[in-house]
């Protein structure tokens, strides 16, 4: 919340959730901060966000179904809103989520969708990795490569984020 709130994140001032449950984490102790930056600025950045969310709501949702089907009983499900919405941004998902490392988001996935996490075995990227599960769920076409290993890209895809 507090990335969001500072502008060092792409999640829209709802967080990716809808009002009511933003509104509910508010109540539970999560406030957010005061705003650091011009609040007309950061306004009509927060209105931008959530019109390109509610664009890609189809892509969100599938997003969201896959991140709240890797959760386990230890699981906060509003983090499957979130970090699907964290998706949709341009950098890597620790970046647009507004987390200091990949390591915070390693921890992060791990408690909150560990059965999700653990299938990534190789190491890719977290946010290639989640739309790679998209794909091979509805048997989409992931890649010209036959495998990950033998593909020209392979660094795109896997290896460290900086």
């Amino acid at each position: 919340i507090r990335a969001q709130r500072e502008a060092r994140s792409c999640l829209p001032q709802h967080l990716g959730l809808d009002a009511a449950h933003a509104e509910l984490l508010t109540r539970h102790g999560l406030r957010p901060p005061s705003r650091s930056a011009d609040e007309a600025l950061l306004g009509e950045r927060d209105a931008l966000r959530e019109e390109l969310l509610a664009l890609r709501r189809e892509e969100w949702q599938a997003l969201h179904d896959l991140l709240l089907g890797g959760q386990d009983d230890h699981g906060e499900p509003a983090m499957a809103a979130i970090v699907a919405a964290a998706c949709l941004g341009g950098e890597h998902l620790w970046r647009d989520l507004g987390l200091a490392s990949r390591a915070q988001l390693y921890a992060l996935l791990m408690h909150n969708f560990p059965q999700l996490a653990r299938r990534n075995t190789q190491d890719m990227r977290w946010k290639k990795f989640l739309y790679k599960q998209l794909c091979e769920q509805d048997g989409g076409y992931v890649c010209r490569s036959p495998s990950c290993e033998a593909c020209p890209t392979y660094h795109d895809c896997f290896g460290e984020e900086q």
